[in-house]
């Protein structure tokens, strides 16, 4: 009796690349996402081969661990530029509701209280700015910006000293490590329960963006707002909707951050807003709107915490590099996204 077995022919990988080609073809706008993964891959590569333990489960602990409140102001920016928009207050209202999070756990309010109020602080922000923005026709640039002064200011006016959370503070427990691995030496996966609200933050932001109809009225807003008013959507709620979801996830990350770091200053968040703009441009987000995708935001605030890992392992890179690097991949991913416009226009 002959048994036939299938095996591998070499056709296999052009196969999978014409599948990739098809794919970029039929929807171009997934290239720069696309273009995310791999630069993220080839940084891994590179990484193991001229530092090594890199491809490790205390480097991915460490990653997850350490932007884990980056990935939820770039889920947060995410909605927003793909109407269009643009939010420049998350910074700021991370440095309000932490110093008025730890002010408040200070002084013996509940823990679960403290949390409410700061999420509840940055959707407040969020909602002043969509209210300018939708109902009185200021700029998104502007009205934001008028909110990063006002958020920093309220930081400064409640104090201008750090302020240390409790030892002993329940909320502090967001930021403790927990085992899931326990692998040779110190090479444990660890995760926090701030990563794990991350993650729900992320699968939830993607229900809503690509399995609702908020989310689709927010891809028809960044298209056209005009045919999205002549489709019936409803435009005037989701603008103002999109703000209120950015500064209550600004709210959200300035409790993982301050449950981690355990300390809140009037200077926290400084060019955060960038960073998470960085992120969700490199992970594909179209800057001119109707594009974006959030596990690409995902990847590329993924891409800034690996980026920075590798000029700290290097140690002769000067961390001013940084924000040079970035800037250069920032610039290619425009680019690369005008093309990408450019060939569906």
């Amino acid at each position: 009796m002959t048994v036939l077995t299938a095996t591998p022919t070499q056709h296999e990988p052009a196969d999978l690349l014409a599948r990739v080609r098809r794919m970029i073809g039929a929807n171009p706008s997934v290239l720069p996402t696309i273009a995310s993964v791999v630069i993220f891959v080839a940084m891994v590569v590179y990484g193991e081969i001229a530092y090594g333990r890199i491809v490790q489960f205390n480097t991915l602990s460490n990653l997850l661990i350490n932007n884990a409140h980056l990935i939820v102001l770039a889920v947060a920016l995410t909605f927003v530029i793909i109407t269009g928009g643009i939010d420049l207050s998350v910074g700021s209202i991370i440095a309000f509701s932490s110093v008025a999070g730890v002010m408040l756990a200070n002084a013996g309010w509940n823990p679960l209280a403290v949390i409410v109020a700061m999420i509840g602080a940055g959707a407040a922000f969020g909602v002043v700015s969509g209210v300018l923005i939708r109902y009185f026709n200021v700029q998104p640039f502007i009205a934001t910006l008028a909110m990063m002064f006002l958020g920093r200011g309220l930081a400064s006016l409640l104090s201008t000293t750090p302020e240390r959370l409790d030892e002993d503070s329940p909320i502090r427990w967001l930021g403790a490590q927990l085992k899931v691995i326990d692998g040779p030496k110190v090479n444990d996966l660890v995760i926090t329960p701030g990563v794990i609200i991350a993650a729900v933050v992320v699968l939830v932001a993607f229900f809503v963006l690509h399995r609702t109809r908020t989310g689709r009225t927010v891809y028809a807003i960044g298209g056209s707002e005009n045919s999205a008013l002549l489709m019936g959507l409803p435009v005037r709620r989701t603008k103002v909707l999109v703000y209120v979801i950015s500064g209550a996830l600004a709210g959200l990350a300035a409790v993982l951050y301050t449950a981690r770091i355990g300390t809140a200053q009037n200077i926290t968040g400084i060019g955060w807003e960038l960073d998470a703009i960085a992120a969700a441009v490199i992970g594909g987000t179209v800057l001119t709107g109707a594009y974006g995708y959030v596990l690409g935001s995902v990847i590329g605030a993924l891409v800034l915490g690996l980026m920075t890992v590798l000029i700290t392992r290097d140690g002769g890179i000067p961390p001013e590099m940084t924000t040079i690097i970035t800037g250069g991949i920032l610039l290619v991913f425009v680019l690369l996204q005008r093309a990408v416009t450019r060939k569906k226009e």
